[in-house]
């Protein structure tokens, strides 16, 4: 999402932002996310901004499942009782005592998160926002046991979760609130951890989307810039490396990667400490946090006419500019199976087509384009080698562009300028000399 603010975006800023994110309201109605989030979110007072977020994606028509944790407040209400935080092996340690303190913080938690999300102040985000938050023992546990000889007792893992039960309540259009606690069939009640719960119900759910808010922006590379997309192939070998790992990456990225593995379709890792920090990262281009998927996002296929709208909102702003000639929606349709798309998650972000000549021998590649927020990144020159190798497997021996505005590109990636008459004979009847194109030709 643009971080250009309502107050000093102009009228035309703003329109342009809001068409931008109409693709994505229409891609999230009827979806459903998982939203994980600790205890620390609730203890800072900044759920209050983060209930804005949720009312809006609710409000689009998103089936929301919320998980919160409890850390900070079951380690004061252990130490308000001068009882011992023990861990074992990271897991804490859940004796009699320490459950009666994670029930006790676990439920004022949850009390306060109710109270904010039922929320509908006049002159704010939650005027009239009407959420229904539904709650229950949607998730049975197991205890985790003994492990390396101790005992870890009332601390569990997620066995099941009750899936219809959820979708049940979703369907009501009511917001699933889920804390760090588990239920057994003989009664009994297990200490969870909030990422379990999120995993385990995302997969389950099959969800569209699992959110974890954390302390850091992301993931980030050796020299700690933020990765904003990671396949399952490359998250890997980030966690098998040696070199430090901020704790909550360390926490949260191997549960990004078991639910993709187990076919949730996109995990995100983003910061709690960013106002909006959702709304930035699932209503922009790239992103501001990490975002984990089985597989690369980005396809290039033949385009069909159910591409043509993207194409045409893609080429028009260089046609007003001049750099393109201009295709009405008729001369699109009845040439798209000239050309081919590069896609990111399902939104056209670059197109480029292809005419053959083949008494020459020749193809000429025309209506290249890349979205402005996708330049610079390699997508250009990546949609110019495809189209190179599909000419060149169409038997083709040159391929050739004509250009007003670009012709520094084509040249460094190994066209030569030539003259008209060069072009072939048909071609040559159809060039306008008041635009007065440049031509440049590349052997293959």
């Amino acid at each position: 999402m643009s971080s250009t603010s309502s107050h000093d975006a102009t009228p035309h800023q703003f329109v342009d932002w809001f068409r931008s994110v109409a693709p994505y309201v229409h891609a999230f109605r009827g979806r459903t996310f998982v939203v994980a989030f600790g205890g620390e979110v609730v203890e800072d007072g900044k759920f209050l901004e983060l209930t804005h977020d949720l009312n809006l994606l609710a409000s689009l028509g998103v089936r929301l499942v919320l998980v919160h944790g409890a850390r900070p407040q079951i380690e004061q209400h252990l130490a308000r009782n001068n009882i011992e935080d023990r861990y074992h092996k990271n897991i804490r340690l859940t004796d009699a005592e320490t459950l009666r303190c994670v029930k006790e913080a676990v439920g004022r938690v949850r009390v306060e998160i109710e109270a904010l999300l039922s929320m509908g102040l006049a002159n704010s985000p939650m005027e009239n926002a009407d959420i229904r938050v539904a709650g229950g023992n949607f998730i049975t546990a197991q205890p985790i046991g003994v492990i390396d000889g101790v005992d870890l007792l009332h601390t569990g893992c997620v066995r099941k979760v009750d899936v219809a039960a959820l979708r049940d309540r979703m369907e009501f259009g009511e917001v699933v609130l889920l804390s760090p606690l588990g239920y057994s069939p003989t009664g009994e009640v297990f200490n969870v951890t909030l990422e379990d719960v999120a995993t385990e119900t995302a997969i389950a759910l099959d969800a569209d989307k699992l959110i974890f808010l954390m302390d850091t922006d992301g993931v980030t590379d050796k020299k700690g810039r933020l990765i904003s997309e990671l396949t399952i192939a490359e998250a890997n070998p980030v966690l098998a490396a040696k070199r430090k790992l901020p704790d909550d990456v360390t926490l949260f990225l191997p549960c990004a990667v078991r639910a993709c593995e187990a076919g949730v379709a996109r995990t995100h890792l983003i910061s709690r400490h960013r106002d909006g920090a959702i709304l930035h990262e699932l209503f922009s281009n790239d992103g501001i946090g990490s975002m984990v998927v089985e597989s690369t996002l980005y396809t290039l296929h033949n385009a069909t006419i159910n591409d043509v709208g993207g194409i045409l909102q893609l080429l028009q702003p260089l046609e007003e500019e001049g750099v393109l000639v201009r295709r009405n929606r008729e001369l699109l349709e009845r040439e798209i199976s000239r050309f081919i798309v590069m896609k990111h998650d399902r939104r056209i972000i670059g197109c480029a087509a292809l005419y053959p000549f083949p008494d020459e021998a020749a193809a000429e590649l025309a209506g290249l384009a890349v979205h402005p927020g996708y330049r610079k990144q390699g997508y250009g020159e990546a949609l110019l080698e495809y189209i190179s190798g599909v000419a060149k497997s169409q038997g083709f021996k040159k391929l050739f562009v004509l250009t007003t505005r670009t012709a520094h590109w084509f040249v460094e990636r190994g066209f030569k300028e030539t003259d008209v008459e060069k072009l072939p004979a048909q071609k040559q009847s159809l060039y306008n000399y008041r635009r007065r194109s440049k031509v440049f030709v590349k052997n293959l």
